[in-house]
C-alpha cells in the first residue's frame, strides 16, 4: 500500500486490506525497508497488500466490512512462505520479498476481496503477493537491499487479514481484523 498521495475526499474513506508480516519478521523487513531510505516505511509495515489504497464512500463501510468477512469465512487458513527477494526492475523501481508458498492462496483472498462493487478498480499490473523492501529509491540502494535479503527467509501461518484506512497523512491505521475459516 502506497502513503504518497492527496487524501481522501470529503465524505470518502482510504482503505486498503493486508495481510501483516508478524514479528520479528515484519519489524526486520520494515526496518530495512527504511535503511533502504524508502520514505514510505515510516507509514506503511511489512505487509504483502491483497487490496491495495482504494477510496470508498465512508457510508459504504460496514457493507465494506460485512464482504470482507464473508470472504474470510469462506478461506481456510494457510501457510505463507517468505524466501529471497525479486524485483519489477525496469518496469517498476520495486525491490521486494518473494512469496515462496501461499502464491495461489493471497491470489484467490485479493481475487474474492476485489469482487465487491465498492472495491473494483483499475490496475496497471497483474496481482503479485510481496512484501516490498524498496520502492524508487536510488539504484545503489536497491541494489543492496536486493543482495542483503536474498538469503532472507520466513515461514508462518496466514489465519487473518487486516482492513487498514488512511486519512491522507501519516501511518495506515488497523481498523479491523478478519480470521480466516471464519
Amino acid at each position: 500500500m502506497s502513503v504518497i498521495g492527496a487524501r481522501p475526499a470529503p465524505g470518502q474513506v482510504r482503505i486498503g486490506v493486508a495481510i501483516d508480516i508478524p514479528q520479528p519478521w515484519g519489524e526486520e523487513l520494515t526496518r530495512r525497508r527504511a535503511e533502504a531510505g524508502d520514505p514510505a516505511a515510516e507509514y506503511v509495515p511489512a505487509h504483502i497488500t491483497l487490496l491495495g489504497p482504494t477510496d470508498i464512500v465512508e457510508g459504504q463501510l460496514a457493507e465494506v466490512e460485512a464482504h470482507l468477512a464473508a470472504v474470510a469465512a469462506a478461506h481456510p487458513p494457510y501457510p505463507l512462505h517468505l524466501r529471497g527477494t525479486g524485483t519489477f526492475r525496469p518496469i517498476t523501481e520495486v525491490v521486494f520479498v518473494a512469496v515462496a508458498a501461499g502464491i495461489s492462496e493471497c491470489e484467490l483472498l485479493a481475487s474474492a476481496i476485489g469482487t465487491a462493487d465498492q472495491l473494483v478498480r483499475e490496475s496497471r499490473f497483474a496481482y503479485h503477493p510481496h512484501v516490498t523492501v524498496a520502492q524508487d529509491v536510488p539504484t545503489d540502494a536497491m541494489d543492496k537491499v536486493y543482495d542483503d535479503l536474498a538469503g532472507f527467509e520466513a515461514q508462518f501461518e496466514v489465519d487473518s487479514f487486516t482492513l487498514f484506512s488512511h486519512s491522507g497523512e501519516g501511518r495506515w491505521r488497523p481498523h479491523r481484523d478478519f480470521p480466516l475459516g471464519g
